[in-house]
């Protein structure tokens, strides 16, 4: 288990317009796990996301495998 607390942060791209999610990148490597949230509710409920799951999800976005 982990001392280390989450570093939360929203993507470069978000536009601020309050539809975000915030993760944590920085336990990856202790916890094999990236934290996932609602910018606009930082004290609800956080989905942890193994970590290959959450790097296939993000080269999915960046391929354009979910594009319609």
């Amino acid at each position: 288990m982990t001392s280390e607390s989450p570093r939360w942060f929203t993507s470069s791209f978000s536009e601020n317009g309050g539809q975000c999610v915030e993760v944590a990148i920085n336990l990856h490597a202790t916890t094999g796990t990236v934290p996932v949230r609602d910018s606009k509710n930082p004290t609800g409920a956080v989905l942890t996301v193994p970590t290959a799951v959450f790097s296939g999800f993000v080269n999915g976005l960046t391929s354009g495998a979910f594009d319609n």
